[in-house]
């Protein structure tokens, strides 16, 4: 059985026990919308502008902001954890995952020192990075949501932790999906924030084994489409020379948000071993399906809904951790 949304579309039932309805995402209740109106009531046009301004020198930093907050949130909550560089308290920032891949850092702390001058000591860093990340998106053609505020920031940071919370590109889909759910989060969210691979680039190194030896075989990867493997081929050989090449998530869309992330994984063109793996499973195939078939609306609504359930994970409020003057470090 199913519920038709439009002629002749049926939604399998199964879809019906992940599809929300385009409402407004539910907010923890530790956060507020308005937590800077009156403190700080430019806060929103600071970051907006800090972020415009970054794009105009460098297309690919809408993902690398993107990025940059999940690895935050992913790793013991949102509290800008990974923003920091203190020798005294540690760093996320040399972690496997992170290691001369995770970008952005100077955009955040340059915000913040618009922030600090027309709102001393009253801006987390890990609120400016959650907005910076909804900036990034919209800037790009993606969607506009609303970011709940008032985190505060961390004072430690663990590499250990980042190395084992994150996910790998090429762990199961079985053990992202559980490391997803370890945060709060689910099924579903794990098949909407990969729609986020639909901008930016990955090292060869980081998807190479698909193209030469997937799991030990000798051989490419079978469910990668021919035409593609020859592609990937040519710009990734199979030498360590290339491991630090770049190469888009999405070569339909590079620099635009979109959902042709899921059409990509439709026609076995997804880059990343966990992205194609979304369509082995039949609950997470579905979703791919719904988002590359129905209307852009939909994935962005629901990309927004993620978005902010992710920007909830561990925050602290309150009296709860402090508000950095400096991001990289620990007051």
């Amino acid at each position: 059985m199913g519920q038709k949304l439009f002629p002749y579309f049926t939604i399998p039932f199964c879809l019906m026990l992940f599809l929300s309805p385009l409402i407004l995402p539910l907010v923890s209740s530790q956060l507020n919308y308005n937590f800077y109106d009156y403190s700080c009531p430019r806060l929103s046009m600071m970051v907006g502008f800090g972020v415009w301004s970054a794009l105009q020198n460098d297309t690919r930093i809408a993902a690398s902001l993107l990025r940059l907050h999940f690895h935050d949130c992913f790793v013991n909550g949102c509290d800008g954890s990974v923003l920091l560089d203190d020798p005294k308290y540690g760093s996320e920032r040399n972690a496997f995952p992170n290691r001369n891949s995770l970008r952005g850092f100077e955009v955040i702390d340059n915000i913040k020192a618009d922030v600090e001058r027309y709102c001393p000591s009253t801006v987390s860093c890990a609120d400016i990075l959650t907005l910076a990340a909804s900036e990034a998106v919209h800037r790009v053609g993606g969607p506009y949501w609303r970011v709940p505020l008032g985190r505060r920031d961390g004072t430690t940071a663990n590499e250990m932790d980042a190395n084992t919370q994150l996910p790998s590109p090429v762990e199961p889909l079985q053990n992202i999906t559980a490391k997803f759910i370890a945060k709060g989060l689910d099924l579903k969210d794990v098949v909407v924030l990969s729609g986020g691979h639909t901008i930016g680039f990955a090292q060869c190194f980081t998807f190479k084994g698909r193209l030469f030896n997937f799991k030990g075989s000798g051989k490419p990867d079978p469910s990668l489409d021919s035409s593609s493997l020859s592609n990937l081929q040519s710009k990734c050989p199979n030498s360590d020379a290339s491991n630090s090449n770049l190469v888009p998530l999405d070569s339909a869309s590079t620099d635009r948000f979109d959902n042709s992330y899921y059409t990509n994984l439709k026609s076995k063109t997804g880059l990343l071993e966990s992205d194609q793996a979304l369509m082995g499973d039949p609950q997470t195939a579905a979703l791919v399906n719904f988002y590359s078939t129905m209307n852009q609306n939909y994935f962005y609504n629901d990309f927004s809904a993620s978005m902010v359930k992710l920007g909830n994970v561990g925050v602290l409020t309150g009296q709860n951790g402090q508000i950095r003057k400096k991001c990289e470090f620990v007051n």
